[in-house]
């Protein structure tokens, strides 16, 4: 026995030195998540990215939106079951490294020729004295057998873990969907609420310009205008006539965005726009950049693929070592069902061992080896693009906040002064002290104002969502 198990040992130690000296390099790339270590020298760690959905928005019709939708999106329940996918591949990996048990039982007849070498000996064989050798010869087996690979070199559990990882960065997906999807239906919400605004203020322009129509009408009936003058009226209230179809249009597409995020056909969408150009924007508190790797949850997904993609290369790299396999077996065999019970007769059973190393032509391990090695690297440019872009998006929509805050009080005070000016040129007009195109260009002018206001409005609002976002709120 010593010398059996020497002379295995022997087998082993070749095998280890043919198989390990032949193993690529491994080329790794040492990731990094250094960043900055605040936004514009602000160092308040307060995050408004620990609020949830429901705390970070007021709105009720908003609200109720994000709600359906976390339950009828396809695409986030397509996730979902993403998820599910990675749970069962992390089941089959658990089993690899586990031994295989299984139990078999089988019956069967044979029937050899007279005049064969089989069929002679059968002839001249007895059983006990006086009992002949069966004929056809049945066979009835139950038996239990099992097998399991060794796994010294951690392949199978290294790979088990790698599906761990890739499980929990399938959820991280999943919370990185929900963000998504939350701020998609308040970008859109908005947006709709800023064309049901603009589509106000054209009416009211369309009511204006009509009046305005009115008087130029009577103004040429006294011979103070000529029809071109009406003329001009009456084609600026055609253009914003059909401007008010467009925005209707407008406005359909948006509802149905909406209706598509939240999983229903198209239908009207309940929302409260009179108080849209009021809405208050409160304080954002961006924290430091370092808790963005720990808020975000697709840099966080990024991180685990990256652990992930590091195991693998273990597992590939295991693949040159042999693998060590134990097979044993143990059952009742018999030609005749009463005697299946009868031991140590009918007992059957085995035990084998087994080692395979890759030797020759290993072309395809090595393939599989610079593969995963490649993917690793991947992995950690990913994981580190990540963390840049997520903190270049709150750098843009911090700035963004501040400077389109400024730019809508500029606007407003625009607004105001233009619509005193509708009046005053009104004014003027009727007295005859301008003229017709003064008339008409101011209240051109006051409609693009106010429609840039709320345009403006509506930039900050997304900025708002935008900044929520890039943070990494709205999964918790």
């Amino acid at each position: 026995m010593r010398n059996k198990l020497n002379i295995a040992l022997g087998i082993l130690t070749v095998s280890l030195m043919l198989t390990s000296c032949g193993v690529p390099k491994l080329i790794q790339k040492v990731e990094s998540s250094n960043t900055p270590a605040t936004y514009n020298g602000l160092k308040d760690t307060n995050n408004t990215a620990i609020l949830s959905w429901q705390g970070f928005f007021s709105d009720p019709y908003l609200t109720s939106l994000i709600d359906t939708a976390l339950v009828n999106n396809q695409e986030l329940n397509i996730v979902i079951q993403e998820i599910e996918i990675a749970r069962s591949e992390v089941r089959d990996r658990k089993g690899e490294y586990l031994p295989f048990i299984g139990i078999q039982g089988g019956a069967g007849a044979d029937k050899v020729g007279r005049y064969t070498r089989n069929g002679a000996i059968e002839a001249t064989t007895e059983m006990e004295p006086g009992v002949e050798f069966p004929e056809p010869l049945q066979d009835f087996n139950l038996s239990a057998y099992a097998s399991w690979e060794l796994d010294i070199w951690k392949k199978l559990r290294n790979a088990k873990k790698s599906a761990v990882n890739r499980f929990l960065a399938s959820v991280e997906g999943k919370n990185f969907m929900t963000t998504q999807l939350i701020s998609e239906i308040a970008n859109t919400y908005y947006e709709l609420l800023a064309l049901d605004n603009q589509l106000a203020i054209v009416q009211k322009n369309i009511e204006i310009q009509s009046k305005a129509l009115g008087i130029v009408k009577m103004q040429k009936q006294a011979a103070k205008v000529t029809e071109l003058a009406v003329q001009k009226f009456e084609a600026e209230v055609y253009k914003n006539r059909s401007l008010q179809f467009i925005i209707q249009q407008e406005i359909i597409e948006k509802e149905n965005e909406i209706n598509f995020l939240v999983g229903r056909f198209p239908q009207k969408v309940e929302r409260s726009s009179s108080s849209f150009s009021s809405l208050n924007l409160f304080e954002v508190n961006a924290g430091i950049p370092s808790q963005i790797l720990k808020n975000r949850p697709d840099i966080k997904q990024a991180e685990l693929e990256l652990v992930a993609a590091k195991l693998d290369v273990k597992v590939a790299r295991a693949q040159f070592y042999p693998s060590i396999g134990i097979k044993a077996g143990i059952g009742l065999q018999a030609f005749d069902p009463s005697y299946l019970i009868k031991t140590p007769e009918s007992l059957l059973y085995s035990i084998a061992g087994d080692l395979v190393a890759p030797l020759i032509n290993r072309n395809a391990i090595k393939a599989a080896y610079a593969n995963a090695n490649a993917k690793q690297i991947q992995a950690v440019y990913n994981y580190e693009r990540c963390i840049l872009k997520a903190f270049i998006e709150v750098s843009n929509q911090l700035s963004k906040i501040e400077n389109l805050d400024k730019s809508y009080n500029l606007q407003k005070n625009q607004v105001n002064a233009l619509t005193k000016s509708i009046q005053i040129s009104t004014g003027l007009f009727k007295s005859a002290r301008a003229d017709y195109m003064e008339v008409l260009l101011t209240q051109r002018d006051a409609l693009e104002a106010k429609m840039e206001l709320i345009e403006t409005k509506q930039k900050q609002m997304l900025a708002l969502v935008g900044v929520y976002k890039a943070l990494g709120g709205g999964w918790k």
